[in-house]
């Protein structure tokens, strides 16, 4: 009997885990049209077109979806949240002329968006990340005397909180290191523009 009982808590283990590891993230690309002919021309369309965040523009941004299908289970007048999928959408906002560049603009563009792209979507790991931490920490959390599991949802609020502003902290360091002179977004932008 006890051989049984290990036998199914094992494989009760290792299919939460394959439950959890089975959802995959939606990433989408919007773009917004700028115009001009030259490395220049397309930075200054850029600062005029680009994304508005907080008082400014930007050249691109990441943005996110997060919606969960959780399961709370009361059980004895306690409840567990036994399992917790989420549907996560993350779209990439990025810049996109409007015309045929010519050829060594093209080349520099090429050069410029690509390193933007993964600048992004470095913004789109940690947002992953940040979700995945959010899944382990939400299955099996449980609350004792919670027969209607609203115990349960604010002990989940708690880590929600944390674990979100730690995502937008690593966003922040990583701009302020990308952007900042001779990081990497910061070189990409001086090579579009002197061409």
């Amino acid at each position: 009997m006890r051989v049984c009982g290990l036998v199914f808590t094992v494989a009760a283990v290792l299919a939460a885990g394959a439950a959890r590891a089975e959802w995959r993230a939606t990433e989408r690309v919007e773009t917004y049209t700028i115009t001009g002919q030259s490395g220049i021309e397309l930075y200054r369309s850029i600062g005029e077109r680009g994304p508005k965040i907080g008082m400014g523009r930007v050249i691109a941004y990441t943005d996110f979806k997060l919606t969960w299908r959780r399961d709370y289970q009361p059980r004895r007048g306690n409840c567990t949240l036994a399992s917790a999928k989420p549907n996560l959408v993350i779209t990439y906002r990025l810049p996109k002329p409007s015309q045929t560049l010519p050829p060594q603009t093209r080349q520099s563009w090429e050069t410029f968006i690509a390193g933007v792209t993964a600048h992004e979507r470095v913004h789109g790991e940690f947002i992953v990340e940040m979700v995945r931490k959010i899944e382990a920490v939400s299955v099996g959390l449980s609350a004792e005397n919670d027969p209607k599991c609203q115990k349960v949802r604010q002990k989940l609020q708690e880590h929600l909180g944390a674990l979100s502003q730690e995502q937008r902290r690593r966003g922040r360091e990583f701009d302020r290191e990308e952007m900042s002179d001779g990081g990497n977004v910061h070189r990409l932008v001086l090579a579009l523009v002197n061409g």
